[in-house]
């Protein structure tokens, strides 16, 4: 689906008095309510790095940018309006967002050490070879994350302390992250 599509698919749950599963959860429906904020902020206020830029306008053949996120995803509310945001840049790149928990299940050939972490960005070219993947995170907000699970850090104390670093960091990690890593694309 393009982003309008999944911006209906979210908007559809918020909106659904019955959310399905697992929306119907209130902690997962409170997730996506905080989610869609968060997304549209970015989608507002996210800055656009020079050097970003230039790689993205940079892309002179076909891209075709895979999004595996979901609704209730913190990380993705931080990450994915840079993937939308940078992919409007330029039209050689076209971005079909999937659903993680739905079918085709394409996560399951992207595993981040055995699990579905999103969001994941697969990068392909027009013959549908990968050139690239990224996610789910920045790596320092991941040692952040793999440090606060060593330390058995509650849910809550995980959501606080990665919504601070996305907050202070203002997606200059993920713009030098996929920086390099489309720089590789064009090899």
């Amino acid at each position: 689906m393009d982003f309008v599509s999944y911006l209906d698919v979210f908007e559809k749950i918020l909106n659904n008095p019955q959310p399905p599963a697992p929306y119907d959860n209130p902690d997962y429906f409170n997730y996506a309510k905080l989610n869609w904020s968060r997304m549209h902020r970015w989608l507002k206020q996210a800055t656009i790095a020079p050097e970003t830029k230039s790689v993205v306008m940079a892309i002179t053949q076909p891209q075709n940018w895979i999004v595996i996120t979901e609704p209730w995803c913190g990380d993705a509310a931080h990450i994915v309006p840079f993937f939308e945001l940078l992919s409007a840049l330029n039209p050689m790149i076209k971005v079909d967002y999937q659903l993680r928990d739905s079918p085709p299940f394409l996560i399951n050939e992207y595993l981040t050490n055995g699990g579905k972490s999103i969001p994941k960005l697969i990068i392909r070219n027009s013959d549908g070879k990968d050139l690239g993947t990224w996610g789910p995170r920045p790596a320092e907000c991941q040692e952040l994350y793999n440090q606060l699970v060593a330390e058995k850090a509650d849910f809550e104390t995980l959501k606080t302390e990665l919504q601070k670093w996305y907050n202070k960091d203002q997606g200059k990690l993920i713009q030098a992250e996929l920086t390099q890593l489309l720089a590789t694309t064009q090899q």
